[in-house]
């Protein structure tokens, strides 16, 4: 626990900074802000001391495995480890994407189907801890909850089954533009949105065909989240990226 003390402290003092600003938009950086309803720093004590909630069932023995371990062409760009994310500070210690297997490795299969299309997956987000879908739930106006998930339930990212992500071109190797920006809160990131360019819609579409022929389904309030079908046969898990390897 000492080794993450620093990490914690340094998060704490920038989520005071970034709980004055008032963005509730895209800024020049191409990143989508909120105003916390409380600053992150006095909701990260909280969710740490807080506990998931229980559950009952015949849950699969927890397996998760770093996606760019299977294929490290997979691309990453983990927000919440950096300031560019909808809160402004990093929730993350580590900029890292677990899934469970199974998931990981229908991704992997995405991933590759992409290429002959000339692109590859960029994910900004996986496996996440059960305390940050706690902190989100509280610090997101009530009007907005559609886009986080209740942590009285769990998010399927806190079993190791969902992904946000996007396409990046193989030529480039930049990510492509499409209707919404990542974790925008307004009706441009609906997956059935019809707004936007024609090649944005295209891309979209390309994207959550690619994902849902090996098992994964959109979530219609956000284009780029992604369930695995499997994600009821997995529980619940708080466990910090640094962690994972030590609990197997």
């Amino acid at each position: 626990m000492k080794r993450l003390i620093p990490f914690f402290f340094a998060l704490a003092l920038g989520a005071c900074a970034s709980g004055s600003r008032s963005h509730d938009a895209a800024n020049s950086t191409g990143v989508f802000r909120i105003k916390p309803v409380r600053p992150v720093a006095e909701l990260l004590p909280i969710a740490l001391a807080s506990t998931p909630p229980s559950e009952s069932g015949d849950f699969r023995r927890a397996d998760l495995v770093e996606l760019t371990a299977l294929d490290p062409t997979i691309r990453l760009d983990i927000r919440y480890a950096t300031t560019r994310n909808f809160l402004g500070t990093p929730l993350y210690s580590q900029a890292r994407a677990f899934m469970q297997r199974p998931a990981a490795e229908a991704l992997v299969r995405v991933h590759r189907s992409l290429a002959a299309e000339g692109y590859g997956l960029l994910v900004h987000d996986a496996y996440r801890p059960w305390y940050v879908t706690r902190i989100f739930w509280d610090a997101m106006p009530v009007e907005l909850h559609k886009f986080v998930a209740d942590p009285a339930e769990g998010s399927r990212h806190n079993r190791g089954c969902a992904v946000d992500l996007t396409l990046y071109d193989l030529k480039t190797g930049r990510a492509v533009s499409m209707p919404s920006l990542y974790d925008e809160a307004t009706e441009r990131a609906y997956a059935s949105y019809t707004g936007g360019t024609p090649e944005q819609r295209r891309l979209r579409d390309l994207l959550q065909r690619h994902m849902e022929a090996e098992g994964f389904s959109v979530y219609e309030f956000e284009w780029w989240h992604f369930d695995y079908r499997d994600w009821k046969a997995y529980a619940i898990q708080n466990v910090r990226f640094e962690d994972i390897g030590r609990i197997r």
